[in-house]
């Protein structure tokens, strides 16, 4: 039997903004914690992702992402509607990136609705910390991302 939903924070907190997956995550543990939701650091994305995924019936990822958005700007939608067709999008900072991760999907039919929570990074260099962009809206972020959450567990999407 699935599970309602499980919230996903994605990121390498040694490559600066990289970590705002991970780092959104343990703001919405703090603060905004719901019952009908599982919470999982997972880190840097790898394909122990999928058998995770596999086991809800709809999952909310939260990454860091490259899409030439304005730093700490999210965008929030489902795996499916990335566009790939962009030469140089990286829709993930990490080596395994969403667009595998959908493809992967696809081929083990996987019928889990996958949401992504993408943050534009700033800066993904060496070091700790995020950039004072990405600092400055964790808290709004935040509650955007707990708004969507809500509305995932009362079936409103």
């Amino acid at each position: 039997m699935k599970h309602k939903l499980a919230v996903i924070g994605l990121g390498n907190t040694l490559r600066r903004d990289d970590g705002i997956g991970v780092s959104v995550l343990e703001s919405l543990l703090k603060h905004f914690k719901r019952p009908d939701a599982d919470y999982f650091n997972f880190g840097i994305v790898s394909f122990d992702l999928l058998h995770k995924i596999e086991n809800y019936s709809a999952v909310v990822l939260i990454d860091a992402i490259d899409a030439s958005l304005a730093p700490a700007e999210l965008k929030i939608f489902r795996l499916e509607e990335i566009d790939y067709s962009i030469k140089n999008y990286s829709s993930s900072t990490h080596g395994f990136n969403l667009k595998s991760l959908f493809e992967l999907c696809q081929t083990l039919e996987l019928k889990t609705k996958i949401y992504i929570s993408g943050i534009q990074v700033k800066d993904v260099s060496y070091g700790e910390g995020l950039s004072e962009e990405l600092k400055n809206k964790q808290g709004e972020i935040t509650k955007e991302i707990n708004s969507f959450i809500s509305k995932v567990c009362n079936n409103a999407l």
